[in-house]
């Protein structure tokens, strides 16, 4: 008896076999497409990450200086209360020595006062500087996560579109795409 192989394609078999025949199709290009997409996408959400990590630096640098400042403040408020109670003092005493001793001493505190008041003023101002640092830094954020939106979007409708084969869904996952894409750059130039 001779051995003779008979071999039945099934239908899932030829439409394998066409495929590979009839070139790249619908299914490797929504593959690439959203390959290129996911990789886009981590680069959005880690530009959106370190935003708003850099945000938090600066604003937790700008609550330091302002504590600082208020630090420097309230030790002016302590050297003005000593002012004032030399000064009381002076005014209270009858011996001209003692007079002459809060005079000194009144003098002395308003110096330190003025070097205070500077040293506060320039910390006030630097927690300023950096607090509107912090603020600047946020503005992408907002367009970093609609990117990430739309190019996500647009990996769903992709996988969608692996699944149903329908094209009309790969076009729309592009213009979402496009929309990401678009607002990522837009990102990156604020």
């Amino acid at each position: 008896m001779s051995e003779q192989h008979m071999h039945v394609h099934g239908a899932h078999e030829h439409a394998v076999e066409h495929q590979a025949h009839s070139g790249p199709g619908l299914a490797q290009q929504v593959a690439i497409f959203t390959a290129i997409l996911s990789t886009i996408g981590a680069v959005v959400a880690y530009m959106g990450a370190a935003t708003q990590n850099e945000a938090m630096l600066l604003k937790n640098e700008a609550v330091l200086k302002k504590a600082e400042a208020s630090d420097q403040w309230n030790f002016y408020q302590s050297k003005s209360t000593k002012g004032h109670l030399a000064e009381l003092a002076a005014r209270l005493t009858k011996d001209p020595a003692q007079v002459e001793f809060y005079k000194k001493e009144i003098a002395r505190y308003d110096l330190e006062k003025k070097e205070i008041r500077v040293k506060a003023e320039d910390l006030d101002k630097e927690s300023h500087r950096v607090n509107d640092s912090s603020e600047h830094s946020l503005h992408p954020l907002h367009k970093l996560e609609q990117a990430l939106t739309l190019i996500q979007i647009a990996i769903a409708l992709g996988s969608i579109t692996a699944l149903t084969r329908k094209r009309w869904l790969f076009v729309t996952a592009l213009v979402a795409a496009a929309g990401g894409v678009t607002l990522f750059g837009i990102a990156l130039a604020l």
